[in-house]
């Protein structure tokens, strides 16, 4: 029979991903997976990597020593969905450079224990662990860049402020390519929309002067348009608390060249990325989320498609959330944008 490995054999190892957080026993739990595993599936879910019969679950208390000395650079990639964030997460994940994670479930469960009525202090206290456990790269040397779920939005500021050193890239799609986007993925697109909304609602996330009730009244895109808005509104209020530290990002100029885009992301990262390498990296040649070949200007063409059978909606919509935001004094187009080369 193979012994367990030790704390410290898993904590300085990072196969041993930070996989959950259980508030009850105030473990962390861990799972292995490798950086090949990772690099092949869009999400680090139960759903993506299927279920795990053999993960760890350590006490927090007993993971802090081990990651004492020396602590890897950590930075963030926030996003407000449909916007290419996989691919730039997983094209920004380059052995010696940096190490990617894409929507880690650690972050999630920091999300709905806050909803659940955590103590601020101690979910304060939790959360930096939390995000000692994600800091971990495969070697020395490396950075780690964090591609949280847009759940954890309202959280992004509290997480900068955890880590002061650390960089955040905001990424967002256009409000009309959003739209599009959600209106061509059908109905379980627009429900998810619903429920991010629904979970904004909760978190206080939402301060567009609606009252409860208008939401009702609301059609699908109107309601993916306002989560979109209070997404908007928070980045750039991070844009503005944190100028020196924070670029933005718009999924159209990340796909019109996504060569130019993630190494402008990288430098403002601190990586020292090889724009060869980037150039050549298989996450710019492959839809992320299905992993296969992605054919230059097929997103613009997805946008094209939809346009022509939901353009009159989208016009209504976006003419419509265009007034929300003049109103509520959300700019459409983020300050603070990142410098490409």
């Amino acid at each position: 029979m193979t012994a367990a490995p030790s704390v410290t054999a898993i904590i300085g190892d990072a196969e041993w991903l930070a996989h959950r957080y259980d508030p009850g026993h105030d473990t962390f739990h861990f799972r292995r997976v490798g950086r090949e595993a990772r690099a092949v599936v869009p999400f680090l879910t139960d759903a993506c990597l299927g279920e795990d019969a053999a993960a760890v679950v350590l006490a927090r208390k007993d993971c802090r020593a081990p990651t004492a000395n020396a602590p890897a650079p950590l930075h963030f990639l926030f996003h407000s969905a449909y916007c290419a964030s996989t691919m730039l997460v997983q094209a920004l994940d380059q052995p010696g450079v940096a190490t990617g994670l894409s929507e880690p479930v650690l972050l999630n469960d920091m999300v709905g224990w806050r909803r659940r009525g955590a103590a601020p202090q101690e979910h304060g206290r939790v959360m930096d662990d939390a995000m000692a456990m994600l800091g971990r790269p495969f070697r020395p040397g490396e950075a780690v860049v964090v591609k949280p779920s847009n759940i954890f939005n309202p959280l992004a500021r509290g997480a900068l402020t955890l880590r002061p050193q650390a960089r955040a890239i905001l990424l967002h799609a256009p409000l009309r390519a959003f739209l599009l986007s959600v209106a061509r993925k059908g109905m379980w697109c627009r429900l998810w929309c619903r429920e991010l909304l629904e979970n904004y609602l909760a978190d206080g996330f939402v301060a567009l002067g609606f009252e409860p009730r208008d939401y009702f009244r609301q059609s699908d895109l109107q309601i993916a348009a306002v989560g979109w808005l209070a997404q908007q509104q928070a980045f750039a209020a991070l844009a503005a608390w944190a100028p020196d530290r924070i670029a933005t990002l718009d999924s159209e100029t990340l796909t019109a060249d996504p060569a130019a885009a993630v190494l402008g992301a990288a430098r403002h990262f601190g990586l020292a990325a090889d724009p060869a390498h980037i150039a050549a990296h298989p996450a710019l040649a492959r839809n992320s989320k299905s992993g296969a070949a992605f054919a230059p200007g097929e997103r613009q063409r997805d946008l094209a498609a939809a346009e022509a059978a939901y353009g009159e909606e989208i016009e209504q919509v976006a003419g419509w959330a265009a007034v929300v935001a003049e109103r509520a004094g959300i700019p459409l187009a983020l300050p603070r944008r990142l410098a490409i080369a």
